[in-house]
């Protein structure tokens, strides 16, 4: 079966997917990734003397900002109004590694796929910015959808298991 992309029309122009005759359903989606630092950074973020602040906490709240600008940065987002939006942080200290984890949910026409990875992103492009003074080096990855559920296409779990 093939898949017909719909962000275009007859004439090949890109347009916003016309969601008018959907009907609102509960929506949600999980995504994550993962942001590889030195030992100096993690024991920066652990212990808390990062001269910016609280990375994490900060993290979180520049993760949902992102969210919530979402159609503003990605050209045929819709605008969504988001019920709820959360960014969880896992600290693998062994790896040093932090993992986010993003969950957002609305009741919509459309799903929030793209809020939930845009949220990702920026709460890890938000940590190399607050520790980038300690090292440069940090490595972001592993960004991907965890999980969906809603909408025309149901429940969409992730079969990949992202270990990097």
């Amino acid at each position: 079966m093939e898949t017909k992309l719909n962000h275009f029309d007859e004439k090949g122009n890109a347009v916003m997917v016309d969601v008018s005759g959907k009907v609102p359903t509960s929506r949600t989606a999980v995504a994550s990734g993962r942001i590889h630092v030195s030992e100096t950074v993690m024991r920066a973020i652990l212990e808390g003397t990062v001269r910016k602040g609280d990375v994490l906490g900060v993290a979180r709240v520049a993760g949902i900002m992102g969210v919530k600008q979402t159609s503003s940065l990605i050209p045929m987002c819709h605008p969504l109004m988001i019920q709820k939006c959360s960014i969880d942080f896992e600290i693998d200290e062994p790896a040093l590694s932090v993992t986010a984890v993003c969950t957002v949910k609305t009741e919509g026409q459309t799903g929030v796929e793209m809020e939930a990875l845009t949220g990702v992103n920026i709460a890890l492009l938000t940590i190399y910015d607050m520790c980038k003074a300690l090292d440069k080096s940090m490595e972001i990855g592993s960004i991907h959808l965890i999980e969906k559920i809603g909408g025309k296409s149901g429940h969409y779990v992730n079969p990949q298991q992202y270990n990097d």
